[in-house]
C-alpha cells in the first residue's frame, strides 16, 4: 500500500511572531509525503509573506473569515490528503522524525484515528510540561467524557470520517469533532510518542470561562446533561480534596 498522503492545515491571523517555529517544523519533516494548507484570515502583518517565503510551497488563501473554526472548515475544504493534521500558527511537530513515525504506525492498517502526547512550551521554544490530560492506552469516543484527554493536534483522523466542524461553537468545536470522528471508527491507534509541542497560549487560554461552559454542553450533547452534571461534581469534589491535601 502507498505510503500515506497528510494534509498538514495552519490556521493564522496576525501570526508572524508566532508562525516561524511551526514553518520550520513542517520545513523539517523527514517524511515530505504531505500537503501543506495555510488558511489566513487577511492578516495585516507579515504573516503571507512569510508563509510565501518559506519553501512548503503551501497552498494559502488569506481572507477574512468567520472565526478559527470557520478557516478550519475550509482547510479541511481543501484537503486532499488521506490524514488531517491540525498545526496552528505557534505550534509544531515535535522533532523532524515525526511525521516518519506516524506514517510507520499507520502502516497497512489504515486506522481511522492515530493520536500521542504533547509537550507544553513557552514562545522561546522552551518545555514546560507535559500535558496535564495524559492520552489513554485505548481510545474510544467515549474516553472524552472525562475531559479532552488527547490534544486536538495530536488526533490525526483520516479525512473520508471527519466532518465539519460545528460552527455553533465558537471556543471548543475542536472537542465535539474529535468526538464525532471517534463514533464513526473502531480503530484508534496510540503512538505511544510525543507528537507535537504545543504553544502555551490560544484562544481557549485567553477566553477560559467561555470555553469551559461550552465544553459542558458538548458533553451534555454526547453524553447526556445528568451523567455529564454528576460527572463534573465529582470533578468538583475530586479537586477540593487534592486542595485541602495539598495545604496539610
Amino acid at each position: 500500500m502507498p505510503q500515506p498522503l497528510f494534509s498538514i492545515i495552519t490556521i493564522t491571523y496576525n501570526a508572524a511572531t508566532t508562525l516561524p517555529p511551526t514553518l520550520r517544523s513542517v520545513e523539517s519533516q523527514t517524511f515530505t509525503n504531505y500537503e501543506y494548507i495555510v488558511v489566513d484570515g487577511a492578516s495585516k502583518d507579515d504573516t503571507v509573506a512569510l508563509v510565501e517565503a518559506s519553501t512548503l510551497k503551501a497552498r494559502l488563501i488569506s481572507e477574512p473569515d468567520n472565526g478559527l473554526y470557520d478557516a478550519m472548515n475550509k482547510g479541511l475544504k481543501m484537503a486532499t490528503g488521506e490524514y488531517l493534521i491540525f498545526l496552528n500558527a505557534g505550534d509544531a511537530f515535535h522533532a523532524p522524525d515525526t511525521l516518519q513515525c506516524i506514517a510507520d504506525a499507520i502502516g497497512n492498517n489504515r486506522p481511522g484515528v492515530v493520536y500521542g502526547e504533547t509537550a507544553i512550551v513557552d514562545a522561546d521554544r522552551q518545555f514546560l510540561m507535559m500535558r496535564r490530560l495524559k492520552a489513554p492506552e485505548k481510545l474510544t469516543w467515549r474516553s472524552f467524557a472525562n475531559g479532552m484527554l488527547v490534544c486536538h493536534q495530536a488526533f490525526i483522523a483520516r479525512r473520508d470520517i471527519a466532518p465539519l466542524y460545528d460552527l455553533h461553537y465558537r471556543y471548543s468545536a475542536d472537542v465535539d469533532w474529535c468526538i464525532r470522528c471517534m463514533k464513526q471508527t473502531d480503530e484508534l491507534l496510540n503512538t505511544h510518542l510525543t507528537l507535537i509541542d504545543y504553544l502555551n497560549e490560544g484562544e481557549t487560554t485567553r477566553h477560559h470561562r467561555a470555553s469551559l461552559k461550552e465544553r459542558f454542553a458538548v458533553m451534555c450533547r454526547h453524553y447526556g446533561t445528568i451523567p455529564t452534571v454528576l460527572r463534573h461534581i465529582g470533578f468538583a469534589l475530586r479537586y477540593a480534596v487534592a486542595r485541602v491535601q495539598g495545604r496539610a
